[in-house]
């Protein structure tokens, strides 16, 4: 049995292990003055940096959470190894040769060593690599190089080439004295009725930790008669690999990422690829599964991301429904960042690895250069819904996005927000403030309302399957803000004689209510007010010429409600009311052009903003010249 580590081996490694070269793996480190470095903690999430490593001292220490030790200790915690494994994984490292005492009984963890395992993957990651060579190899050679990747560029990444035959690897590396138990916990050989190759017939990509150590592959389908269906196969978790928290080429990122407190999160291996072979050389990807929370942590860590350094995310999506969908959950999870977040989309929709094959390196670069804040992108899509020229979808569309704004966690941010999608949609910053608040006290769907009278009245089941009465949609008809169109709609139904040739200036667009507007066209159809002239049954006819039953019942209101004043309406009378709807429309106009105004950007659409412009002073003169007609008329 093998004895205790000796003493003086435990003493060389801590010596020659420098905690700072151990920590900077893990952790973007700045100095921070006598001879200190400081980042984010590891171990917990803080806005502001507290772990602190004293590289001279050898220990480091966190005043945020308390945690702290040696290297031996940080390895420890970090990778939750034993303390054997972290000494034995720091001594192959720094070429130490452990030796080890008669007569003690080693500290022996449960399963395979973290270091075996670790061991199992690099010889692995070379044993594809090399299979790539071959001419078994001719397809995933092919797929590389139509997809701009020559033999340099599958050595950078490691690219490698699993053999169709179900059990080379695991040949290979029993040759090299692992055992079936230590494969099969990497990861690397499954077990059914025998044992075989976890991946056969395969492209891979080795994902490495920050470290430069191989945990896991991901392997694309190239042949049409592979047996699994699936595009892509990626390592599952186990004991080194948790796919949470994994991000592919943050080994070849990871300095550039500290150095310009960027990072960019693209959609697959081979954009990644892509980006750094094109300079972009912060991109990372998840490994079959979408970015979450864990990976913002890790993230954060090599960012340097904290209140007085902010940096920046950046995102590519695709453009289409699962591009804006990714979107969506990205900006979920935006508060887990101090740096602020952007978004590139290819209008094309080609995603890096494609733009860069069609266009080139300076393509690539191009697209992340010209990113657009996250929030920005998310809340353009929501609007895409609307008619933002219309003031119901400009309604809704406020709507939607304050829903959206109110539910992200930071709320130091909803008031930026707010702001923002008041500009988008062309509103009034009171107006998108005030809906955010509504938003945020609005019970979320499905949420029982907290009415204590409500809650106990009792239903019956026929009570609870009987679908709920549809309330009315439109406003009502005597709504003060429609009591000018009821006025005029009153007079032309009562007393057609009397509204002259004024009444002729008027179109259905004059009334904003539906029923009103039905009314009008009802009138028009008939041939207008003049032809009714003289004709006592005018409104019954009127009454009877139209099929909805709401436009009939207000043209019988309209017909009976005396008009408001007490003789018959004389022509003054009715030239005030039809300049003050004119009036109210052309208002309505201006409000939509301004919000077409606010949401132009003046210097990418000079010709359209200039237009735009001259048709809001031209509707602006319109107004108080109908204004001043309305004062002549008194």
């Amino acid at each position: 049995m093998a004895g205790r580590i000796r003493d003086d081996d435990i003493a060389e490694v801590r010596e020659k292990a420098r905690i700072d070269d151990v920590v900077s793996s893990y952790v973007t480190l700045k100095r921070a003055g006598g001879g200190s470095l400081k980042g984010l903690c590891p171990f917990h999430d803080e806005k502001s940096p507290s772990f602190n490593v004293n590289a001279s001292r050898g220990f480091f220490h966190c005043f945020g959470c308390q945690e702290g030790g040696d290297v031996i200790s940080f390895l420890m915690k970090i990778d939750g190894l034993s303390f054997a494994e972290a000494l034995e994984r720091l001594a192959d490292k720094y070429g130490v040769v452990l030796r080890r005492e008669d007569g003690d009984e080693a500290e022996r963890p449960r399963g395979p060593a973290r270091g075996r395992l670790i061991e199992a993957h690099k010889i692995a990651q070379e044993y594809y690599a090399e299979q790539l060579a071959t001419p078994d190899a001719l397809v995933a050679r092919q797929f590389l190089g139509q997809r701009g990747f020559d033999q340099a560029s599958a050595e950078t990444f490691g690219v490698g080439f699993a053999p169709r035959d179900g059990e080379a690897l695991l040949r290979h590396l029993r040759g090299r004295r692992f055992t079936n138990e230590e494969l099969v916990t990497a990861g690397l050989v499954k077990q059914g009725r025998s044992h075989y190759d976890a991946f056969r017939g395969r492209l891979l990509w080795p994902i490495r930790e920050g470290s430069g150590e191989t945990i896991g592959f991901g392997a694309r389908r190239i042949f049409d008669d592979d047996r699994i269906d699936a595009k892509y196969l990626n390592t599952g978790d186990s004991p080194i690999y948790k796919k949470n928290t994994v991000l592919y080429g943050l080994d070849l990122a990871r300095r550039e990422i500290a150095r310009s407190s960027q990072a960019v999160v693209v959609e697959g291996y081979t954009d990644v690829m892509a980006c750094h072979l094109a300079g972009v050389q912060t991109a990372v990807a998840t490994c079959g599964t979408a970015f979450g929370d864990d990976h913002a942590r890790v993230l954060r860590r090599f960012l340097h991301d904290h209140e007085e350094f902010r940096g920046e995310v950046i995102f590519t999506f695709d453009g289409d429904a699962a591009g804006q969908k990714a979107a969506l959950r990205a900006f979920g999870g935006d508060q887990n960042f101090v740096s602020q977040t952007y978004v590139a989309v290819e209008p094309n929709g080609l995603d890096p690895c494609d733009l860069r094959l069609q266009k080139g390196d300076a393509a690539v670069r191009e697209l992340i250069a010209t990113r657009k804040p996250l929030y920005r992108f998310v809340m353009g899509n929501v609007l895409t819904k609307y008619d933002l020229d219309r003031a119901d979808g400009r309604v809704d569309a406020l709507r939607e996005a304050a829903a959206l704004v109110s539910s992200i966690r930071d709320k130091s941010k909803v008031d930026a927000f707010a702001r923002e999608i008041a500009g988008m949609i062309g509103v009034d910053v009171e107006d998108a403030r005030a809906e955010v608040r509504r938003a945020a006290n609005r019970p979320a769907p499905g949420t029982a309302r907290s009415d204590s009278r409500q809650d106990s009245r009792r239903t019956t089941p026929e009570q609870e399957a009987a679908p709920a009465p549809q309330r009315p949609q439109l406003p009502s008809l005597r709504d003060p803000r429609f009591s000018i169109e009821r006025e005029t709609l009153k007079i032309v139904i009562q007393h057609p004689g009397s509204t002259g040739r004024v009444i002729n200036g008027l179109g259905p667009d004059d009334f904003s209510h539906p029923v009103y507007r039905a009314v009008w066209e009802a009138v028009a159809a008939a041939g207008g007010p003049a032809a009714a002239a003289g004709d006592d049954g005018w409104s019954t006819r009127l009454r009877s010429g139209v099929a909805d039953p709401h436009v009939s019942s207000a043209i019988s209101e309209l017909g009976v409600e005396p008009v408001l004043t007490p003789a018959a309406p004389e022509a003054a009378y009715v030239a005030k009311h039809v300049y003050r709807l004119q009036e109210l429309t052309t208002m309505r106009r201006i409000a939509d052009l301004k919000s077409r105004l606010q949401r132009t950007n003046p210097v990418e659409h000079q010709a359209d903003y200039n237009k735009m412009f001259g048709e809001l002073v031209a509707l602006e003169q319109h107004r108080r010249t109908l204004r001043d007609q309305q004062v002549t008329a008194q």
